[in-house]
């Protein structure tokens, strides 16, 4: 849409792992299908792990997938600002709040997507927002974000619930089904929803997994874990990312309600891990 009404290539850009990166070719594919000037952004394993405790202080919180997803946003941030004269960029935080995310497919009613919508935007500024807000704003740049105009969100909400479950076999079909005509690629506009901090690349998220690892001896997890009364740690990587917050933020853990997890009383989502990757319904999100 932007593009439409611009009269010279806008800037676009996209980052992800040097080696398995999965957003990266259709972000391209996109870009040059609209026009835009466009400029990728790689990150390895090692820049990952080295900014990990920058990320954590900067966002004020030990949430999982908060973290993650903030990994690649703070370093393409980073390089928007240091490689460029832009400062503002307009980014499509809230759309997944507003029309499901991988795991509402599973709400078993339309009264129960809707709760769920509730709970997600009265929290955006502990998960979300947060973390483009900060990402956005330490390197020195603003945001404009569409999905988050006021009208927008409280038409959207107000909108039978029963029509933004997914029915049609894919999810966000009424954001989708509102791009149709020649905004984007019909291959693009119809893909497998993949999260931002599996799309930069499975691989990411799996070597702070292992990074955790090699942390913690299974005594020393099973010991830690339960000096923490609020959110307590339930694996490595948790553990890892509240000890850093600790050091910045200590005794204040209240400031975020708890982790960011599928609804675990839905059928399907009981699940141990925040990523998409664990869902069943994960399909070709990967690939």
């Amino acid at each position: 849409v932007a593009q439409k009404y611009s009269d010279k290539p806008i800037r676009t850009f996209a980052i992800g792992m040097s080696e398995d990166a999965i957003d990266l070719k259709y972000a391209r594919e996109a870009a040059d299908y609209i026009g835009s000037e466009h400029t990728e952004v790689y990150m390895t394993p090692e820049e990952v792990l080295d900014s990990l405790e920058t990320v954590i202080a900067l966002l004020g919180t030990y949430d999982i997938t908060t973290i993650r997803a903030s990994m690649g946003m703070y370093l393409v941030c980073k390089a928007i600002h240091e490689q460029t004269d832009i400062r503002v960029l307009l980014t499509g935080e809230i759309s997944d709040e507003l029309f499901g995310y991988k795991y509402t497919d599973f709400a078993p009613s339309a009264a129960e997507f809707q709760r769920e919508a509730v709970k997600r935007v009265r929290e955006l500024h502990m998960y979300d927002v947060l973390r483009a807000d900060r990402c956005i704003s330490v390197n020195s740049l603003e945001a404009r974000v569409p999905f988050g105009d006021l009208d927008f969100v409280e038409y959207v909400m107000s909108i039978d619930s029963e029509l933004k479950r997914n029915k049609y076999g894919k999810g966000k079909y009424l954001l989708r089904h509102a791009f149709e005509g020649d905004y984007l690629p019909h291959s693009i506009l119809y893909r497998e929803k993949a999260a931002f901090s599996d799309a930069v690349g499975h691989s990411m998220v799996d070597y702070l997994k292992e990074y955790a690892e090699r942390r913690y001896t299974d005594e020393e997890f099973a010991e830690k874990c339960p000096a923490y009364d609020h959110a307590r740690p339930f694996t490595k990587e948790s553990l890892l990312y509240r000890e850093i917050f600790e050091r910045y933020y200590p005794g204040q853990s209240g400031m975020i309600a708890d982790f960011w997890m599928p609804n675990r009383a839905w059928e399907g989502c009981d699940v141990n891990d925040p990523s998409a990757r664990v869902l069943a319904n994960y399909g070709d999100s990967g690939k």
